[in-house]
């Protein structure tokens, strides 16, 4: 049973057709993936990002002088981009709800402009949904002039739901440099 030309040709271009929608399908699928994926951030506090619905729910919140959690302040730049990152302190002791701020210190050690942004991080993951930056470094660029040093605030609330098993919460940042726009 021989297929005829035509026979193959029909079935090239149905197979065609059906591959023309597959790609659509992934096309369309690739540009929904970082609004899908900044809304499991936002959701679960992976990639440091934090529950700011829920924070906004609780405007109300009161200070639970009851408790304290301790949060620690940890700073890393990528090796050779010729910053100091650190934090004034390792760690404060603060009251759920309570508004509380660290100041970081950071010094382009170079000769030459840098311009970066910190990505945070929040350890335990779980505690990153009770956890708001209300002012951050991190929210947008840097640009540091040779040998500049800045002291920079995180401004911050814990928010009081966050589980009273949780005694220490770890906020890390790493400083990267930005992509560079080709030439």
């Amino acid at each position: 049973m021989d297929v005829s030309a035509s026979d193959r040709q029909r079935s090239n271009v149905r197979l065609g057709i059906k591959l023309g929608f597959v790609a659509l399908f992934f096309v369309g699928f690739g540009f929904a993936m970082v609004p899908f994926y900044d809304l499991i951030c936002r959701i679960t506090g992976l990639n440091g990002k934090t529950n700011a619905v829920a924070m906004v729910a609780d405007k109300n919140t009161q200070i639970d002088f009851s408790r304290s959690v301790k949060v620690e302040f940890l700073s890393h730049s990528m090796p050779g981009v010729g910053l100091s990152f650190k934090p004034e302190g390792f760690s404060i002791r603060v009251h759920p709800g309570e508004i509380s701020r660290m100041n970081y210190t950071i010094t382009n050690t170079t000769n030459q402009v840098f311009v970066g942004q910190a990505i945070p991080s929040i350890t335990p993951a779980v505690a990153a949904q009770h956890f708001e930056k209300l002012e951050c470094f991190c929210f947008s660029q840097q640009t540091f002039a040779p040998g500049e040093s800045r002291t920079v605030p995180v401004v911050f609330v814990v928010n009081p739901k966050l589980d009273p098993d949780f005694g220490t919460v770890t906020l890390s940042y790493t400083f990267f440099e930005a992509v560079k726009p080709q030439s």
